[in-house]
């Protein structure tokens, strides 16, 4: 029993104190710098400090999946509604805007539930928020884009996905 202990106090100990390993940086004849742990004769070799390299665990996939529960509160939500769309840009339509400025307009099939919002991607990722309705963008670049809305709950999580449109806005260049 004393030697376990022993031993389980020895780990411990060892585990407590970090690994440090030197490194040297080393200059040869010809000017080469190199780095090693141990220096060669002959060199000029300097002691360096190393910072601690930062680790990160990450959880088991198994741990971040969604529960079922979670999975099925959000399919029932999701299901209290019929259809979200876009009632503006329409798909496939070619618009100027000097500014870049789009002003994307939602609507839902029933209205929205009080702790829901709208929510647009612009290009796969999201550019706004709305209970309104209604989410303008700035600054959008010129060219064709893809346009998906979602309904999110209050924690963000997707009830509802709509169909995605493309579009594409024309903007005053200074080479044209």
């Amino acid at each position: 029993m004393k030697s376990r202990l022993a031993l389980l106090a020895g780990i411990v100990t060892f585990a407590a104190f970090p690994l440090s390993a030197e490194v040297y940086r080393q200059v040869d004849a010809q000017g080469n710098v190199t780095y090693t742990d141990e220096p060669v004769e002959g060199t000029r070799a300097e002691k360096i400090k190393v910072k601690p390299v930062t680790t990160v665990t990450l959880p088991k996939p198994e741990a971040v999946r969604e529960p079922e529960r979670l999975r099925e509160k959000v399919k029932k939500e999701g299901s209290v509604y019929d259809s979200v769309s876009f009632l503006a840009p329409g798909d496939d339509q070619a618009f100027h805007s000097g500014s870049g400025d789009v002003e994307f307009r939602v609507t839902s099939s029933p209205g929205l539930r009080s702790n829901h919002k709208y929510e647009v991607t612009l290009d796969g990722q999201p550019v706004g928020q709305s209970t309104s309705g209604s989410v303008m963008v700035r600054n959008v670049f010129r060219g064709t884009h893809d346009a998906g809305v979602n309904i999110v709950d209050s924690n963000g999580v997707t009830v509802k996905s709509g169909e995605t449109i493309t579009f594409t806005i024309h903007r005053p260049s200074v080479l044209n």
